[in-house]
């Protein structure tokens, strides 16, 4: 039969991304690595079964590369980026312009032409904002200032890649003085995709989005959605420009609806598969017998990508006024390249840019970068983080090597503040944690014990003394990061008695789960203190008011539990 061979090929890659996510799981490395070392075991230069119908595979990561920009679209921040400000949307395009600048010169001393650095350097600026995320997950850091300086300005240069993918196919035919001009057209095309589309799906949008939801035929918002990003990509490549452009803006326009989280949990498993396959095409085509033939531009943008990148962005954020601490830790995290790297590379490679050994080279310094990038964020806190913490002053410093049998207080708000008011006339010493550095510094003037930092790490919990405490309070306001403060207490200190303020009733049965021996509900106590002042003025016998108090706490407390025992979602 003529598709056996088709299949057979599916069959062949499928078992090979298997093997390669397996290999990446057991070294703690991105998937997308993986899928790429799948792509290699099959290649059809490489020894064993390779698949025949490469060509398939290319048509399959252009499919891939639609949906991974179209779920990107969906997913941007513009609210995180407005946020942060300058640091992010001005210090992300500063950085990259200095890294492509700094790979025209390198590029030179190896006698690249002006134009294949340009774009050599375009394709390693971009640093992947999965590869930073993971690492900050993985330490219970994601929620920490210099995590979210991280992911902002990495998503910046997302958007970014969004315009470089529409300049490198320009950049192919520039020639001379005359250079520039054949940017307008390009320009002129992107007006012309924008503006009708916006205006369009603006009005069109919407009400299918709302027709849909109405009939409550919910499959359809993948057709809807699908239809929408695949309409837009064609009609990007029909003008000229990228499908990737296409479907970016298609993510974009559908990210200001109210059906996005329904249309994303439909999208999410289809993109995953066929960005897997991206992935593994990207091992498939290249040789690689060949990837490492050119080992001096291996090597020299290695260097580029670990230590241009680093030192550029640390002196770009020191301009912006962030301390040598934070902007060493941003660093060593985004030294590295991504996903889009392999996107970019493959977009300069089809306009003839970069030759196939050279696209090579950029594969191999990227993997190699990435894996890197592991042991560099380890190094980064060993040697920026705990010196940092060491050398506070005896404010910040004390409660690890002073304090025992003291109160930590974490999330030092209106609510941590009110305890540590009360805690002060007690004469109960007691220490807080925080991430706003003028709580911090409020404290710290007023001597009282306080540490800076994410109550998720480890290390800033060691350094408010949480091994000698005698109670710990978890006053943070946001739930995921206090369930997983609570959840690095209970890992460092299993028998350390801790109450936790929630703000919604469905969340007692979360913290209960996850270890708190207390949980406070503000609306809870502000209505039994409603019932016993009513109970007073209404002349019920002080014993009955007692008596129901006690039971409708005891009550909920054991309700509470239960729902605990059994789990979210359970």
């Amino acid at each position: 039969m003529p598709e056996a061979p088709v299949f057979r090929d599916l069959a062949l890659v499928f078992a090979a991304i298997l093997v390669g996510a397996g290999v990446a799981v057991l070294l703690r490395q991105p998937l997308f690595l993986g899928y790429v070392l799948g792509g290699l075991l099959v290649n059809p230069f490489t020894p064993g079964p390779g698949v025949r119908e490469v060509r398939l595979f290319e048509v399959f990561a252009q499919i891939g590369v639609v949906l991974l920009m179209f779920s990107i679209g969906i997913e941007f921040s513009l609210a995180e980026l407005r946020r942060l400000g300058p640091p992010a949307t001005v210090g992300a395009p500063a950085t990259m312009a200095l890294l492509i600048l700094l790979t025209v010169l390198a590029g030179a001393a190896l006698g690249w032409p002006p134009l294949q650095a340009t774009a050599v350097g375009m394709t390693i600026s971009v640093a992947s904002t999965m590869v930073a995320a993971k690492l900050f997950l993985e330490r219970g850091e994601i929620h920490a200032p210099h995590a979210r300086l991280a992911v902002a300005t990495s998503l910046a240069e997302d958007l970014i890649t969004v315009g470089l993918i529409v300049l490198l196919p320009v950049l192919a035919g520039l020639d001379g003085a005359a250079g520039l001009l054949p940017l307008l057209p390009a320009l002129g095309r992107a007006v012309a995709l924008i503006v009708p589309f916006y205006i369009v799906a603006e009005r069109l949008v919407p009400p299918v989005l709302a027709w849909v939801a109405r009939r409550g035929h919910m499959e359809l918002f993948l057709v809807v959605a699908l239809g929408i990003a695949v309409g837009t990509a064609g009609l990007s490549s029909a003008l000229g420009l990228s499908v990737a452009l296409g479907a970016f803006l298609a993510g974009l326009v559908i990210s200001e609806s109210p059906f996005t989280h329904e249309i994303l949990a439909r999208l999410l498993p289809l993109r995953d598969v066929f960005t897997a396959l991206f992935f593994a095409s990207v091992g498939l085509l290249v040789r690689p017998a060949e990837l490492f033939a050119d080992l001096p531009a291996v090597l020299v943008l290695l260097a580029l990508i670990l230590g241009g990148k680093a030192v550029t962005r640390t002196l770009v954020l020191r301009a912006f006024g962030y301390p040598w601490a934070a902007a060493g830790l941003v660093s060593a995290h985004l030294a590295q390249t991504g996903e889009f790297t392999f996107v970019l590379a493959q977009v300069a490679r089809t306009a003839g840019l970069i030759p196939p050994a050279l696209a090579n080279a950029i594969l191999a310094a990227s993997l190699l970068s990435i894996v890197a990038t592991v042991f560099l964020s380890a190094l980064a806190h060993r040697w920026i983080e705990e010196p940092r913490d060491a050398s506070r002053p005896a404010a910040v410093a004390g409660p690890r090597s002073v304090l025992r049998d003291h109160v930590l207080i974490i999330g030092f708000g209106r609510v941590g503040a009110t305890v540590g008011r009360a805690l002060n006339v007690f004469g109960i010493p007691y220490a807080a944690v925080d991430l706003d550095l003028r709580v911090i510094e409020r404290l710290q003037r007023r001597g009282v014990p306080c540490v800076f930092g994410d109550a998720a790490s480890e290390t800033v919990l060691r350094q408010a003394g949480a091994a000698a405490a005698r109670l710990a309070i978890v006053a943070i306001p946001d739930l995921t990061r206090a369930r997983l403060a609570l959840a690095r207490l209970r890992a460092l200190r299993p028998d350390l008695p801790v109450l936790v303020r929630s703000h919604a009733p469905e969340e007692h049965a979360l913290f209960h789960a996850a270890g708190a021996d207390e949980v406070i509900h503000p609306e809870y106590e502000a209505g039994l203190t409603l019932i016993r002042h009513a109970g007073k003025r209404l002349g019920v016998p002080r014993e009955v008011l007692r008596d129901y108090l006690e039971r409708w706490r005891v009550e909920e407390e054991t309700a509470a539990r239960t729902d605990g025992a059994v789990g979210p979602g359970g």
